[in-house]
């Protein structure tokens, strides 16, 4: 999809995890642990982001200690737990003196949608749903777990070429 966005336009990045982050799927053992797989060219875009200097949050509905470990991991600040993704939203742009305007969010389902809805840069992956898709200003063609961060930087980087 083509798009004017570049990254001069965005001064906060937040994303959702599941179906974003990973794939959508969990895989849950039988004393309980659950695993995920996420996508390694991700990591390296996140860390990409952060030396461009661009501030970087992950909110979750879920609360788990896999999210706590991949978000320490990428070195990104993690709101688990969440029910209003809105609410912590604001609250968190408010706080850290953004505007929602300036904010890019990377979410994929319902949970995220009046979220999405309020800030400048709604994106989705491939494979979100039928309502996000159609609020996504981006949609990448990689699906939840795939590279979808790292396709979304490759392609506002792009644009922000003079």
């Amino acid at each position: 999809m083509r798009h004017s966005l570049n990254i001069f336009d965005i001064d906060l990045i937040c994303y959702d995890f599941d179906g974003v982050m990973t794939d959508n799927r969990a895989l849950v053992l039988e004393d309980g642990t659950e695993g995920v797989y996420v996508n390694r060219g991700d990591g390296l875009a996140v860390a990409a982001i952060r030396k461009i200097g661009i501030p970087q949050v992950i909110i979750s509905t879920e609360e788990n200690p896999v999210v706590t470990v991949r978000a320490a991991k990428l070195k990104v600040p993690v709101l688990q737990g969440i029910s209003d993704k809105l609410t912590a939203l604001e609250d968190f742009v408010k706080k850290n003196g953004h505007s929602l305007k300036r904010v890019a969010y990377i979410g994929n389902d319902i949970n995220d949608l009046e979220a999405m809805q309020s800030v400048g840069f709604p994106i989705a992956p491939a494979d979100a749903h039928p309502s996000i898709l159609d609020l996504a200003v981006i949609v990448t063609s990689a699906r939840g777990g795939e590279g979808v961060v790292r396709e979304f930087l490759e392609s506002v980087l792009d644009n922000g070429k003079t």
